[in-house]
């Protein structure tokens, strides 16, 4: 049984399971484990077969490194103008260690299309009227092949269901997750708990009372009435038009390389020659037998030296000499150039322009100079970013809901301005400067210059102008 069968016999129908494959492929780019790829067979011309590993320059990982470091990094800031709001979200963010796992997820989209967010309460306090009256925000992060959409219009998902798969005793449980609208147009989480027996074969569904027995669900409610219209996950994916399936209404994204399929492996056929030329040409010396031997009978070369290879027998009787060098000619130049025409076809199948990769002394190296604005890799940042920017700004919505079910009176109104790092598509340095200049002449009001380059709202910036922070430029 499948997950798929199992969703199935409970009545619920999610995006089809041949799209589900399709990101098992992807993620075996990522991981570098192709099947009929990274492993293949040599024949020897004896009738026998011998199975080599292909060499990779595992452009798929480094290409999903690449644009989670451009979308989410130290650089991109939360800047939420209620300050008690802001200092609250910013806690729970890093209480969540989202820093590191928001950059981990984002690579992981890049590699399945789609990854979600879902924030929830833990160590929850109720009064005697069953009222939340503290408690702390957790996010949990999901990856495209534990999100299955049950609902969307627009390709914005209204109800889904979120798999966390748990390891117990040698055992595999999956915790699922249903977000569903309920008769009352709030949201309800049910939560299930299903046992994998057999490898997978069969699937027995816990009761409440069997799963309360496991550590990992020890205190998982059956049943959450979130009192909200509001749905409490957000989910983002690469913006880029799904190809993958023949349904056109699939709500989930795609790999960042998903149209580059055939250039990884372009690629890594040759490499793999590339190295091979290496590896098959080295330096060989041909000695006669005669000449292994000193006249004390010692040997005259290192016997662990891999450059010697000793001729039959026979050798001088047959060959004029007693020594041949064999020296082969190398085809490093032509492999190097057909390796950089695939890096410019990849880098630019992924978005990031021509010439961003190349392949240099044995390795791949990234373009690292200004980008204009009106490059190719320009244009794809920012249409990515539309969603991110949605998604994160949802993230906090939720995470200001969650707190004030604990209590916290922030201001769920407040507002919310992700800002992106752009120093890769412009000098910064050169931009600041500017604006001094601008700040300098009138042009540009100092309160203005604090709002753009110390991430201050306006109500901070002209305080701090109003008490004496206009004679101070840094």
């Amino acid at each position: 049984m499948t997950i798929f069968d199992y969703f199935r016999m409970k009545g619920i129908e999610t995006a089809d399971a041949s799209f589900y494959r399709k990101i098992a492929e992807w993620k075996s780019w990522y991981n570098g484990n192709v099947p009929r790829h990274s492993s293949y067979y040599v024949y020897t011309g004896h009738g026998t077969k011998v199975r080599r590993r292909r060499r990779s320059l595992g452009m798929a990982k480094k290409a999903c490194e690449d644009i989670a470091d451009l979308l989410l990094n130290e650089r991109v800031h939360f800047v939420i103008a209620d300050q008690r709001t802001s200092e609250y979200v910013l806690r729970v963010l890093d209480n969540n260690n989202f820093w590191v796992l928001g950059n981990d997820y984002q690579e992981r989209m890049a590699y399945s299309g789609t990854i979600a967010f879902v924030p929830y309460l833990y160590d929850a306090v109720s009064d005697s009227k069953g009222r939340i009256v503290s408690g702390r925000v957790g996010i949990d992060y999901v990856s495209a092949e534990n999100i299955f959409p049950v609902t969307w219009t627009n390709d914005r998902i209204t109800e889904c269901i979120f798999a966390f798969p748990k390891t117990v005793n040698r055992k595999k449980y999956i915790q699922l997750q249903h977000h569903r609208l309920g008769a009352d147009g709030n949201y309800v989480i049910d939560n299930s708990v299903v046992l994998c027996m057999s490898g997978g074969g069969t699937w027995k569904e816990l009761s409440q009372d069997e799963w309360k027995q496991l550590r990992p669900f020890k205190n998982l409610a059956a049943h959450i009435n979130t009192g909200s219209p509001d749905r409490q996950f957000t989910v983002q994916r690469l913006n880029i038009t799904n190809n993958a399936d023949t349904d056109e209404s699939n709500p989930m994204g795609v790999a960042i390389y998903s149209g580059a399929i055939d250039i990884l492996r372009s690629l890594d056929i040759k490499y793999d020659s590339y190295s091979n030329e290496f590896e098959l040409g080295r330096k060989r010396i041909f000695v006669a037998p005669e000449m292994l031997k000193n006249t004390d009978d010692s040997p005259a070369f290192d016997p662990e030296d891999t450059v010697f290879y000793k001729l039959p027998d026979d050798y001088a009787d047959k060959n004029e000499g007693m020594i041949k060098e064999i020296d082969m000619a190398l085809r490093v130049d032509q492999h190097s150039k057909a390796i950089n025409d695939d890096l410019n076809y990849f880098s630019l199948k992924c978005g990031f322009g021509s010439q961003h990769y190349r392949f240099d002394s044995g390795q791949v190296r990234t373009a690292t100079e200004v980008i204009s604005e009106n490059s190719d890799m320009y244009r794809r940042l920012t249409k990515h970013e539309v969603i991110l920017e949605s998604a994160l700004t949802e993230l906090v919505r939720i995470i200001i809901r969650l707190g004030n079910a604990c209590g916290e009176n922030l201001d769920e109104s407040t507002e919310i301005d992700i800002h992106f790092d752009d120093s890769i598509i412009e000098d910064k340095d050169a931009e600041r400067n500017c604006d001094r200049q601008d700040v300098a002449i009138g042009a540009m009001p100092l309160w203005e210059y604090r709002m753009k380059w110390y991430d201050e709202d306006e109500a901070t910036a002209k305080s701090m102008v109003d008490v004496g922070a206009e004679d101070v430029i840094e």
